[in-house]
């Protein structure tokens, strides 16, 4: 099969992921074999490529936002028929045994492995996967529509929940990228009476928030015209954790969504930061409960993801493009029709 296989850390500008061909997986018994259809582009691969997020093993097949069909699957499987549809997120295996997983937080849970990064992922033809950790995706997407729902629209569906917004709250977005681009409608949705202020240093991405129905859009240093309840930061960058608490009203909550900054947090002024009862909530990867909710949800609203397609062979330029906050709102690889 063919993939694109990272060896070591690079930077994204010097092409370190290389096309190979690989021996297709097989499937254990409790595991499904997943023909690719298509695979996600995500800041955490380029943390991954860039040396900032390690994975387990070298060479490493990244990927984890995955939509193709069951071309197999282990004599045990149970949940899947062959040739159904399925897509795969972040969260490859847990250990179920542990406090966490048994309170429903697999998402701290310190055995758990995450697909691309401890296990191949989705930047190749096939790849396996527990029948347990696979979704069901609504027919109302499309492959191309899906794959930035399982970890942009997962992990941001976790964000809103930890940002505990009541309707009639200002919230903030910092950042504008997959993940806040479907954030937004999935706030429009749920909050309706709630204005949102997106801050971003991009044009594009300012357009396309207004397009979905942000009350004010600015750079990231700039004054809204009004102090925020709520605020969710998508930047690999330190300084927005400062921005966002600036501009933030009393009792005010900042969740980070990022599993790792490319840049530091800036020191932080404690009166000028973080008094009068702000908090910080960071947002540590996903559950299944995530997807299992927000995935029917997503069809509900529905959310109508922006894509952006690129071939196997072009991830190292789709990579860099995502870099430089030139791809408009998710980007995808696209394996086969």
């Amino acid at each position: 099969m063919k993939a694109m296989v990272l060896d070591k850390p690079s930077p994204i500008e010097d092409k370190p992921l290389r096309l190979a061909d690989l021996p297709i997986p097989t499937p254990d018994d409790h595991q499904i074999l997943v023909k690719v259809s298509v695979c996600g582009l995500c800041h955490t691969d380029l943390d991954e490529i860039e040396g900032r997020l390690k994975p387990a093993k070298f060479p490493i097949v990244l990927g984890h936002q995955i939509v193709g069909t069951v071309a197999d699957k282990g004599k045990a499987v149970t949940k899947f028929a062959a040739q159904e549809r399925v897509g795969i997120t972040w969260l490859f295996s847990s250990c179920g045994q542990c406090n966490f997983c048994r309170t429903g937080s697999e998402n701290l849970c310190g055995q758990a492995e995450w697909t691309g990064k401890d296990a191949d992922g989705g930047y190749a033809e096939y790849m396996v996967v527990s029948e347990d950790f696979a979704h069901r995706i609504p027919e109302e997407f499309s492959d191309s529509q899906a794959a930035p729902l399982l970890c942009a629209g997962v992990i941001g569906y976790r964000a809103v929940r930890l940002s505990q917004i009541t309707d009639g709250q200002i919230i903030g977005l910092f950042g504008f990228g997959a993940s806040a681009h479907i954030v937004i409608q999935i706030l429009r949705h749920k909050f309706p009476n709630s204005p949102v202020f997106v801050f971003t240093r991009s044009e594009q991405h300012r357009e396309l928030a207004v397009a979905l129905g942000a009350a004010w859009t600015g750079s990231p240093a700039e004054a809204p015209p009004a102090r925020i309840h709520k605020a969710i930061d998508f930047t690999p960058v330190g300084q927005s954790v400062r921005n966002a608490l600036l501009v933030m009203e009393k009792g005010g909550r900042l969740v980070i969504n990022a599993i790792r900054k490319s840049t530091p947090v800036p020191q932080l002024d404690y009166a000028e930061c973080l008094w009068l009862e702000k908090e910080i909530k960071s947002v540590a990867n996903v559950t299944r409960r995530d997807a299992r909710e927000f995935l029917p949800l997503a069809a509900q609203i529905p959310i109508v993801p922006q894509v952006r397609e690129f071939e196997l062979a072009q991830a190292n330029e789709a990579l860099l493009l995502l870099k430089q906050a030139k791809i408009r709102a998710a980007a995808v690889l696209k394996l086969c029709d």
